[in-house]
């Protein structure tokens, strides 16, 4: 880059309203492994919330927490699809060992290698913690956006609907669509999920009632949605909201 290209990039930087470029941290960036669970006897017996991530097998669920949680190596990220095959926890707290909750990692899914014993055994996993775990606030679905609602995501959906929580999903790989191609998948998707029923027992009608099925688009490469993404896990982990850092 020229000095003037340069000199131009650090002007337009300057230019940006403070808010926009001091971003403030999410209690997030401190989220730790807790404990790896194949069981659901081996669940651990906490009181907190928990948000749980599911998705098919590379469509970007461990790439998405990590960018998320601003950490490279926090879930496990593998070459080899359907490798992870445990619900792992990772706690989020403040310095002050506050903690406010888990960030749950469940099995991907939908692997065709994966032997069928393995994969009977952790889809039920999967599906019973879903179904029955009191302290889940919300899924966070995630699906590639050039393959939503397989027959398999549309499956869990339907799954996970008579729980009455929410669900956010992030459309994930973004990066490799055009703008026309984003806005479509985008739309297709609000369609999708608006044609469900609400299970919540909220009226939803009531323009004060929050949706109870939300999604965006989303990018680990080139970061697309991580700062929405992260408010939606903040508000469901009660997380108090950030305050913009001064300098």
């Amino acid at each position: 880059m020229s000095q003037y290209g340069a000199f131009r990039d650090a002007l337009k930087r300057a230019s940006e309203p403070c808010a926009q470029r001091l971003q403030p941290m999410s209690l997030l960036h401190q989220a730790t492994f807790f404990t790896t669970v194949n069981h659901l006897r081996d669940l651990p017996a906490t009181a907190v919330p928990e948000v749980a991530f599911a998705g098919r097998s590379n469509a970007g669920k461990s790439s998405a927490l990590n960018i998320l949680c601003n950490q490279k190596r926090l879930a496990f990220s593998s070459k080899t699809p359907g490798r992870t095959q445990h619900i792992n926890y990772f706690g989020v707290a403040n310095k002050a060992e506050h903690l406010y909750g888990y960030l749950v990692d469940l099995p991907g899914y939908g692997y065709a290698e994966v032997g069928g014993g393995v994969k009977v055994h952790w889809q039920q996993l999967l599906g019973d913690y879903l179904v029955q775990r009191p302290q889940l606030r919300g899924l966070v679905l995630v699906m590639d956006s050039r393959r939503p609602f397989t027959d398999l995501d549309v499956q869990l959906i339907e799954w996970f609907l008579p729980t009455g929580r929410p669900i956010h999903t992030l459309l994930t790989k973004a990066d490799k669509l055009t703008r026309q191609e984003s806005i479509n998948v985008l739309r297709s998707a609000q369609q999708t999920f608006a044609n469900y029923p609400r299970t919540d027992g909220l009226p939803p009608d009531d323009p004060a009632t929050p949706p109870q099925f939300t999604v965006q688009l989303f990018s680990s490469l080139k970061r697309t949605g991580v700062d929405a993404a992260q408010r939606q896990l903040e508000a469901w982990l009660e997380i108090p909201a950030r305050a913009i850092p001064t300098k």
